[in-house]
């Protein structure tokens, strides 16, 4: 479609589709770069299957327990100075919660969804 013909289009009827909280299966693991202004940093993104669609979905973020507070943030790849995944981190949080040590090891898991402050789904990790 052209970008004129776009202009023309108006607001539709259709509600966006919305997926319920459920346990999901994890496919697959990748890595999404990601600017804040002259700053770039590494999202984990997860490719997921839920129980109620046929194609595969992708869940970048999570709602965790910080300081006795639920939290939702985006799970951040980020490393200490040796190189491992930052104890503390939100994805230290969400491995350890799963109860592997490797993003490798969390494939094939099935694990927890809820359904985040904006409406989406997000991983459960408390």
């Amino acid at each position: 479609m052209e970008d004129q013909e776009k202009l023309k289009i108006g607001i539709g009827n259709i509600e966006a589709e919305k997926l319920e909280a459920k346990p999901v299966s994890i496919v697959s693991t990748n890595f999404r770069n990601v600017q804040f202004g002259n700053k770039e940093s590494e999202k984990v993104v997860f490719v997921v299957k839920h129980p109620d669609k046929e194609e595969t979905i992708e869940i970048s973020s999570v709602k965790h327990e910080v300081i006795n507070n639920l939290k939702e943030s985006g799970v951040w790849f980020s490393t200490d100075k040796e190189g491992n995944i930052q104890k503390g981190s939100a994805l230290a949080g969400l491995l350890k919660y799963w109860n592997v040590l490797t993003l490798e090891a969390a494939v094939g898991k099935e694990v927890p969804t809820i359904i985040d402050s904006k409406g989406y789904l997000c991983f459960k990790a408390y």
